[in-house]
């Protein structure tokens, strides 16, 4: 079971705090993070995903107009690199050959017509997706065709928010594409606006390896070493052994 940072249990929070659950599934967090926008905590949001994907060889990043552009915008400064960014609706200013697909929305309940120019990616691109929300995986189905289109490689799939109750995580880890979902919520009740997020599974997510000397968070610790009791590997990680896994 993974330990939450502090950055997942902020985001939590903010979700239980001032997101809405509506019927048929709809979770509505307009007022942070995809209408009104918290840079302060899209910003946190970035150096978290900077983080879980520091080992990746990324050089670009991917998403879909319109409400994944900040926040992937906000990665992409952490990782120092350029944001492309799928766009919905041919444009007198787009020339050139299009890579094109098509996408369901969800949320929108259409099909749109997804395009992006052949000169932005390409088969040296490293390519790691965002996006705000993960329900059935429509939009990221279709920028993974884009990518695999160009002769890239998809790095990974960085997500805001999961609805781990509809089909879409599941299947991208099925079928072997590195998915980071930042919260995870597995049910909503509109009736009474209740939220259960997901426990997750990196054990070391908030401790970090500096040349053999581990360093947590401070609010951290005390929650890694009670999960390090079940894992050696995770106590040793986190420098809690012994009676120190019991604080």
């Amino acid at each position: 079971m993974r330990v939450k940072g502090r950055v997942v249990r902020l985001l939590e929070e903010r979700i239980q705090r001032d997101g809405v659950v509506k019927a048929e599934g709809v979770l509505k967090v307009d007022s942070f993070l995809n209408h009104q926008m918290d840079i302060s905590l899209f910003n946190e949001m970035g150096a978290e995903l900077k983080r879980l994907f520091a080992d990746a060889p990324i050089n670009k990043i991917l998403t879909i107009e319109a409400s994944g552009i900040g926040i992937a915008a906000i990665v992409a400064q952490h990782f120092g690199v350029p944001v492309v960014f799928a766009k919905k609706a041919q444009s007198i200013n787009l020339d050139g050959e299009m890579y094109t697909t098509r996408i369901q929305s969800f949320t929108h309940g259409k099909i749109f017509n997804v395009i992006v120019s052949k000169k932005y990616i390409g088969p040296e691109d490293h390519v790691l997706i965002i996006d705000d929300f993960l329900a059935n995986g429509c939009a990221l189905d279709g920028l993974i065709e884009i990518v695999e289109s160009a002769g890239a490689t998809v790095e990974g799939i960085g997500i805001a928010i999961e609805k781990g109750f509809q089909p879409g995580g599941k299947s991208l880890r099925e079928r072997g594409y590195r998915l980071e979902s930042l919260a995870i919520v597995d049910a909503m009740d509109p009736e009474t606006g209740k939220l259960v997020f997901r426990e997750q599974d990196d054990a070391a997510a908030s401790c970090t390896d500096f040349g053999g000397v581990i360093e947590c968070e401070a609010d951290d610790i005390a929650n890694a070493c009670a999960a390090a009791k079940t894992s050696s590997n995770a106590a040793s990680a986190c420098g809690c052994s012994g009676a120190n896994a019991e604080r």
